[in-house]
């Protein structure tokens, strides 16, 4: 059987390319991706609801999550409510609030609440002034670190510390993973396209002196 050859795409190729396409590209290239929603609110308590598919882990001691924003070219109503309260939300995305989610990603006039245009529910603890996402199977509690500017093409990442975090208990395992298929979180890839997510396999630390023998090519 021929193997099938690689498509090879340059720099140039990429550079010519329809902006549309080129976009396209890019965001589904790199893999999946999480799918959050990010809640926040005003200092006049005007709430906003936002998809973004860039949360990252940053680190676990001081508990560190951040996420890029796209360039200020347009008004960014969830920095801006960041900046100006420190605190934020970060609600996963389930399967069985795909498309409100999705329709959360539309460019809203400021003072229009989300969670009311795409029916979804506000949900506040104490701790924290920014609303939850009700339906949300994991939400956390975060308070606004820094602001990291990327100079190469304009965007941010925004860097939170855990404050809190909730879930039902049957979600975490004996070892402190989250089971976010018993979640039913999805993952996104590209800008709106949502995925169902399974577990393929669980493996020990990975160690030097203790891998499998595999068909190594260095042999």
């Amino acid at each position: 059987m021929n193997k099938k050859v690689e498509r090879h795409i340059s720099a140039d190729d990429i550079s010519e390319m329809d902006r549309v396409f080129r976009l396209r590209l890019i965001n589904t290239v790199s893999g999946y991706k999480s799918a959050s929603l990010i809640g926040t609110s005003d200092d006049r308590g005007n709430t906003n609801l936002a998809t973004f598919n860039s949360v990252v882990h940053i680190g676990s001691n001081p508990p560190l999550i951040g996420f890029i924003v796209r360039p200020s070219t347009v008004p960014r109503h969830t920095l801006s409510n960041i900046l100006d309260t420190g605190n934020y939300t970060i609600n996963l995305i389930s399967e069985a609030i795909t498309e409100q989610s999705h329709c959360c990603s539309a460019n809203f006039e400021k003072g229009v609440s989300e969670f009311k245009a795409c029916g979804l529910t506000e949900w506040y603890d104490q701790s924290i002034a920014s609303p939850y996402v009700a339906e949300s199977p994991v939400k956390l509690g975060m308070t606004f670190k820094e602001k990291i500017d990327i100079k190469s093409n304009g965007t941010c990442l925004i860097v939170g510390e855990v404050e809190e975090i909730y879930f039902t208990d049957d979600f975490l395992t004996a070892e402190g993973d989250v089971d976010l298929g018993k979640a039913r979180a999805v993952a996104i890839s590209g800008l709106n396209h949502y995925h169902r997510v399974s577990k393929l396999s669980t493996y020990p630390y990975a160690r030097v002196d203790g891998l499998p023998e595999f068909d190594r090519k260095d042999k």
